[in-house]
């Protein structure tokens, strides 16, 4: 019984070695990350000699036989990953993503997962197929069977905004959001505003949380009693800001000022203040979260607190090229500053009578 599992096994590496063998197969013989296989195989230079040699025997030994493009090679891709890419958030991200992708060589597979199960299995079966050198998630929330198949895979990860405790075991970059939502605050208490409404992000997100405590934070250091009527929630999304200033405004003692947790709730802000004909900033001052590029043009400009959306892109795409060469970050976990950007729609609050 012996002798024919032996020579089953001599057969099946007898056909392996006709050129059937994968990459999957000879990354986990190597004990080494898919990506790492394919650089090996496109001769690319960003791998350790010893890794190299033993990937390159087990190539030899196996009769791989690269799969040839249209332009001879593959070239290097990376995957960015969105739940959504309806906002103009991303576009910023995407943008700063690209300028640094395309000034290394490589290629960048944009995705959107929409928060669906179905959604994110097919992107991950296309990312086996492609073998891409890395990926970049933005805000999403993968099942942790996903996470598992990841883990497996050994593809570096680099995680932009999460959601949540990252269940990856992956490097994160973010912005100062707790200290933003201060400034905002802040900004509008100095201008001499006590009552300040707050249309909240998604709770389930820490950039939200964080921008929440924020806010508190500096209400409580100016010694005022927090209003939980003036929090109202949102998704980031102008509808939300929308419906959040009318509950606000509904309100028996309304706010003088709403800071918006996002530049796209701001905009909707401005236009329920609007069909209510009230005036920015006469009769309501209002900020924003983000500096989003339409927010210049909006009637009046946004005040609002600059988000380094396109920045953090450019330092995920370093980051993960960083993983995709065995080397480490200097920090597993980044925040990059966020700035208050004083505009047109806020001023102090009008005097009663």
């Amino acid at each position: 019984m012996g002798q024919v599992a032996a020579h089953e096994a001599d057969a099946e590496e007898a056909h392996e070695e006709r050129g059937k063998v994968t990459i999957t197969e000879i990354a986990r013989r190597a004990g080494v990350s898919v990506p790492t296989v394919s650089r090996v195989v496109n001769g690319r230079s960003d791998v350790a000699p010893g890794t190299r040699a033993r990937v390159e025997d087990l190539l030899r030994r196996h009769g791989y036989r690269k799969r040839a493009s249209a332009a001879g090679t593959r070239a290097a891709l990376l995957d960015l990953v969105f739940n959504d890419l309806d906002s103009p958030w991303a576009v910023e991200i995407i943008r700063g993503v690209e300028e640094v992708a395309h000034a290394a060589g490589v290629g960048t597979v944009v995705s959107a997962i929409h928060g669906r199960s179905g959604d994110a299995r097919e992107w991950m079966q296309n990312l086996r197929a492609r073998a891409s050198d890395g990926v970049i998630l933005v805000t999403s929330v993968l099942e942790p069977v996903l996470h598992e198949e990841l883990r497996i895979l050994g593809v570096p990860i680099v995680v932009v905004d999460p959601a949540g405790s990252p269940a990856l075991n992956a490097p994160t970059i973010g912005a100062a959001n707790w200290s933003g939502g201060m400034a905002a605050t802040e900004h509008l208490l100095s201008l001499g505003h006590r009552r300040i409404g707050l249309v909240a992000g998604p709770p389930r997100l820490l950039c939200s949380r964080a921008r929440l405590d924020g806010y508190r934070a500096a209400l409580e250091g100016a010694g005022i009693a927090v209003d939980e009527s003036l929090i109202v929630p949102g998704d980031f999304y102008h509808e939300s800001g929308f419906t959040g200033c009318n509950a606000l405004l509904d309100l028996r003692e309304p706010p003088t000022a709403i800071f918006a947790a996002s530049d796209q709730m701001a905009l909707g802000v401005i236009e329920a203040l609007r069909r209510r004909g009230l005036r920015v900033p006469e009769d309501m001052s209002v900020v924003g979260f983000d500096d989003l590029p339409e927010v210049r043009w909006s009637a009046p400009p946004l005040t609002t607190v600059r988000q380094p959306l396109a920045e953090m892109g450019k330092l995920a795409v370093r980051t993960v090229l960083r993983l995709a060469r065995d080397e480490q970050p200097d920090s597993p976990r980044v925040e990059l500053g966020t700035e208050l950007v004083v505009r047109a729609s806020t001023a102090p609050p009008q005097k009663a009578g």
